[in-house]
């Protein structure tokens, strides 16, 4: 007999009430909030509207680089513009294997036109270790 499992949508493990940034804010600042925040990835955002992510990898390759200031570099300069985005009821196999296809960090959830959470790779392996331990 087939044991059938039910997938959780990805809101179940999500982070809520994500950070989000200001496109037009500093390298520097984002550096300030992750690190504030402990957090890897920050949606960033001109008015209400989602239009890239930065990620810690992000910061770090304009950090290394040789004469340039993270404090002079604006957060829309380093950003990826093409961002994951799901919708809080998407089936989590379906994410995580979107993920893992395209080696993305993170999926943005995006409920309304509103950025409500994020799903990244520590949420997948949390999910993972859930799933096992429901085996």
């Amino acid at each position: 007999m087939s044991k059938h499992r039910i997938i959780p949508p990805i809101s179940k493990y999500m982070s809520t009430s994500p950070h989000t940034i200001g496109a037009d804010q500093t390298m520097a600042h984002a550096h300030a909030v992750m690190r504030k925040e402990r957090i890897r990835h920050l949606p960033v955002l001109t008015g209400n509207k989602l239009v890239g992510i930065i990620s810690e990898g992000d910061l770090h390759m304009v950090e290394t680089l040789h004469d340039v200031d993270p404090a002079n570099v604006r957060v829309d300069e380093a950003m990826t513009q093409e961002v994951y985005v799901v919708t809080p009821d998407a089936p989590l196999d379906e994410v995580v294997q979107e993920m893992a296809r395209h080696k993305y960090g993170s999926a943005i959830v995006v409920d309304n036109h509103k950025v409500g959470g994020v799903f990244t790779t520590v949420d997948a392996c949390q999910a993972f270790a859930d799933m096992l331990r429901a085996s």
